[in-house]
């Protein structure tokens, strides 16, 4: 008999457990605790969104139209500085035509062969290597160019047909 009263109150005290268990699991998942990320409960968001809201936010709520951000196109007269913040653009140098950065701008030659440009006898910052490059140096690819001061840049090596492709953080004039 002593048996039969052990296995019985084994029994019930598991199943209590159990009970116990599934009514903390479904309170928890109220609290948000088991929320699968996109659902209603706990939506994905995009950053355009976010930016969209905050910007509502900011003009009172009045703005429906989506930040628009402009993209600087080459062309073959000298472009006005362009301040992108801290977005990087892509900026196609064709033989002939220097890139001058803005005082604080940054530029990674992805594709072509570079020439420093510099009106004085300061050069660029090559934060890459740690060097200075001074004026004429060739300018490595796929290294990052700090341009301490305005009216420094970068040319596109003599003799070479083919462009530059450089990705721009900051301001810059394309001449």
């Amino acid at each position: 008999m002593k048996s039969v009263w052990k296995v019985t109150t084994a029994a019930v005290l598991l199943a209590g457990g159990v009970w116990a268990g599934s009514l903390l699991n479904v309170t928890a998942e109220g609290a948000g605790v088991g929320s699968q990320p996109g659902t209603a409960d706990d939506p994905v968001v995009t950053k355009s969104y976010v930016d969209q809201q905050i910007q509502k936010a900011l003009t009172g709520g009045t703005s429906t139209a989506p930040v628009a951000t402009a993209t600087p196109s080459p062309s073959s007269a000298p472009t006005a500085p362009t301040t992108s913040g801290n977005e990087s653009v892509i900026v196609d140098v064709k033989p002939g035509q220097t890139l001058i950065a803005s005082a604080g701008a940054e530029f990674i030659v992805r594709a072509g062969k570079a020439v420093i440009y510099s009106q004085d006898t300061n050069g660029v910052a090559d934060l890459t290597d740690g060097k200075d490059l001074a004026n004429g140096v060739a300018a490595p690819s796929n290294h990052l160019l700090s341009f301490p001061r305005d009216g420094r840049g970068i040319t596109v090596q003599t003799g070479q047909t083919l462009g530059l492709v450089v990705m721009v953080r900051g301001g810059y004039t394309l001449k």
